[in-house]
């Protein structure tokens, strides 16, 4: 262990933990086509070979295709598979690569690996015939060029290159056992988590576009920034039962807040979900003065945008995949 290096791993209270709500209020919706293109999609991952059976079998009972139903409600059947196909690999890599013991625990070896890919998102080299995240990655990128203009695939694959090397970091971090402050923290998890990833394709989904100027306009870009933290922060509440059985649950705002601020677990629950609270205020008061200037695509991105925030709770919390980690006699609000 490295001296000064905050490292740590919090236990379970004896008494039952209370999850605080998160209360939101965008609309919950989810998209007509929800169960055939998660079967579809199921199917497209299965065949992949990105995982293995019993993960994959997790992933079902998971129900991890509905979050792009939840979160892009109004998109086409067409636009909802690609987007679906999308959100699956980056849950594959995330399950598979970054955490994985060879790769996630050793910052070199992920550096070392993250050329051909990035290769791949250039175009730039075809993908080798044992590389499943390759191979896919290489299918996604060409069903993007298809569905997206030349502007929109260059911002998602900045996007993509942006998450890609996040997870270096990540990996530097277990491999000392370290766990970040605050701030480091809070700054990386906009670009760990690949939500920007997802954001750069809610126009191209939708079947519309925003203008450069549009996309990095400072009203934009605030929302954007805050929608990201809000999905990154409640996805750590919510998941954090789940983390803490598989990474110590090092990269999480509950651990980060429970170790440097010497936090109850119960009380980082708490100030996570206070400062949801204090975001979605900011995010709606925003949005008002966005409203002011902004032109019918910036509009729908927006909604886009609250889209995901709504979305991404409701997926949580129907989802095995993180409400089954916790404690049985785990107590749950249900105002969201």
């Amino acid at each position: 262990m490295l001296v000064g290096v905050a490292t740590s791993a919090h236990s379970f209270s004896r008494r039952p933990l209370h999850i605080p709500p998160l209360p939101c209020p965008f609309p919950s919706e989810i998209n007509v086509h929800a169960s055939e293109v998660d079967a579809e999609s199921h199917a497209w991952l299965a065949a992949s070979n990105m995982l293995n059976g019993e993960t994959i079998e997790h992933f079902r009972r998971s129900k991890i295709g509905l979050l792009a139903a939840r979160t892009n409600p109004t998109v086409p059947r067409e636009s909802l598979r690609l987007l679906n196909d999308w959100y699956n690999w980056l849950f594959a890599f995330d399950d598979a690569f970054c955490e994985g013991e060879s790769m996630g625990h050793r910052a070199s070896a992920l550096a070392r690996a993250l050329p051909p890919l990035l290769e791949i998102l250039d175009d730039r080299r075809k993908p080798d015939a044992d590389d499943p995240f390759g191979l896919a990655l290489n299918e996604l990128l060409h069903r993007i060029c298809e569905a997206a203009t030349p502007a929109q695939v260059d911002r998602w694959r900045i996007t993509v290159k942006e998450y890609l090397f996040a997870q270096v970091w990540e990996a530097a971090n277990r491999e000392v056992d370290l766990i970040p402050t605050p701030e480091d923290y809070i700054l990386m998890r906009r670009i760990t988590g690949a939500t920007y990833t997802c954001f750069a394709l809610i126009d191209a989904g939708g079947g519309y576009r925003l203008e450069a100027e549009e996309w990095h306009h400072p009203d934009v870009r605030a929302l954007s920034d805050m929608a990201c933290d809000l999905i990154g922060w409640d996805n750590d509440l919510l998941s954090y039962a789940k983390e803490r059985r598989n990474d110590k649950a090092r990269h999480n705002l509950v651990t980060v807040l429970a170790t440097h601020k010497t936090h109850s677990i119960q009380d980082a629950l708490i100030e996570v979900s206070l400062m949801h609270n204090e975001v979605i205020g900011a995010f709606q008061a925003r949005r008002a003065a966005l409203d002011r200037w902004a032109s019918l695509p910036v509009r729908k991105y927006v909604r886009g945008l609250e889209h995901w925030v709504r979305g991404h709770i409701a997926f949580s919390l129907g989802s095995a995949r993180y409400v089954q980690a916790w404690p049985d006699d785990t107590r749950w609000s249900h105002a969201v």
